[in-house]
């Protein structure tokens, strides 16, 4: 019996949502996580698709016919911490429900097409977005991946069983559908857009420095106080990024020794940062690194920045970006990063295609996409997939 695209994301959609808030909890090897890796599993067996899969947790579903270099298309099932049901899972949905369109054709691909779901795209357990991408194109090696550690102080290696990967290695071209994560096709009043590029980005960890004391007895000009170096850091970064028209975010901070009555020793914040190009975001980031130093100067504190990660621009094959649009797709960059974006890096001819968003939010239960629009994105994928899998 075929599932339509609407009863796989009626049966997708409890997956670790959270009953209270609505947002979604599928971290990396997590039970909630591992559930909808079952579900995918169960539908690929459902359209008798060969499924292959790597140490590093990725897997590949193949509907084999033909021969030559396969077309791939697909996305990831994990989300950030309350995030939304659409960042990832509707590229899936939306892969499987195609094969479904172009069997229902009678279409015959003259080469293989896959569907994909590679792991820990987010980077919200282990600290490196696109993590499962990077190990299968190459981009990162398996001695630096094992030793990431999520926030337990568990190891990649301990969770993976690692080694190489060769998941890619018949692959020639990849698509990835994916829920706008912004207003610009609202603003367009298009259903359905083509990336551009991706802006470049980074996460940059912030140690502040100080010395612990009692809230209580030590006078205001005697501290040395690294949470008041964070909070000006936080409000330099806002008004730096408004300033340029980039993006800078702290959205996560680990306090030490974390008591009510005392002051911190020491104030571990992340930050987020994109910008239009690589210049900017030196500059973007530059600048916050020089405030905050200097803000430590006068706390009496001190700071440190690392670059967690840091990804240059990506701009996707052009060609096929045109090859995509059509006479009536628009074309649009999007601040966001994707498996796409390491793909394309690594030499895979790769293009995006955006799924209208109405409210513009993500990485929050708010995230949506219109049961019509999401169905224009299949029959769009199915196009695209036909196009470049030939056949009949």
């Amino acid at each position: 019996m075929q599932v339509t695209f609407e009863q796989m994301w009626t049966d997708l959609a409890p997956v670790g949502r959270s009953a209270t808030t609505g947002g979604y909890h599928r971290q990396p090897f997590t039970a909630a996580e591992r559930e909808a890796h079952a579900w995918f599993l169960e539908e690929c067996a459902r359209r008798d698709l060969r499924v292959e899969s790597d140490g590093f947790g990725n897997v590949i579903a193949w509907w084999d016919a033909g021969s030559g270099p396969a077309v791939l298309t697909g996305s990831h099932l994990d989300s950030v911490r309350e995030g939304g049901a659409y960042d990832g899972p509707l590229g899936v949905v939306s892969a499987l429900a195609a094969v479904d369109v172009l069997r229902d054709r009678g279409f015959v691909p003259s080469r293989p097409i896959g569907v994909g779901v590679f792991a820990e795209e987010e980077g919200s357990r282990f600290p490196l977005a696109c993590l499962g991408s990077r190990l299968a194109s190459g981009r990162l090696d398996w001695a630096s991946a094992r030793e990431l550690r999520d926030r337990e102080g568990v190891a990649f290696g301990d969770v993976v069983e690692g080694g190489t990967s060769d998941l890619l290695r018949d692959v020639d071209v990849y698509v990835e559908l994916h829920v706008e994560q912004g207003r610009d096709l609202v603003d367009r009043g298009a259903a359905v857009g083509v990336a551009s590029a991706i802006w470049p980005h980074g996460r940059y960890r912030f140690d502040m420095t100080g010395a612990a004391d009692h809230a209580g007895t030590t006078r205001m000009e005697d501290r040395r106080d690294p949470m008041l170096t964070y909070a000006m850091t936080v409000l330099a970064a806002n008004k730096q990024a408004r300033v340029s028209g980039q993006r800078a975010t702290f959205g996560r901070v680990d306090v030490d020794p974390g008591s009510t009555n005392g002051i911190p020793s020491t104030v571990t914040a992340w930050m987020d940062a994109r910008a239009s190009d690589e210049p900017a975001l030196e500059a973007l980031v530059g600048d916050v690194t020089r405030l905050a130093t200097e803000r430590a100067q006068r706390d009496g504190t001190m700071v440190a920045v690392i670059a967690e990660s840091a990804t240059p621009e990506v701009r996707f094959d052009a060609a096929l970006a045109r090859r995509l649009a059509g006479a009536d797709r628009p074309v649009i960059p999007t601040a966001a990063g994707h498996d796409a974006g390491i793909l394309q890096t690594a030499g895979i001819p790769t293009a995006m295609l955006f799924v209208r968003n109405p409210t513009g939010v993500s990485h929050s239960p708010e995230e949506h996409a219109e049961t019509a629009d999401c169905l224009a994105g299949v029959e769009a994928l199915a196009d695209v997939l036909a196009d470049l899998a030939g056949g009949s």
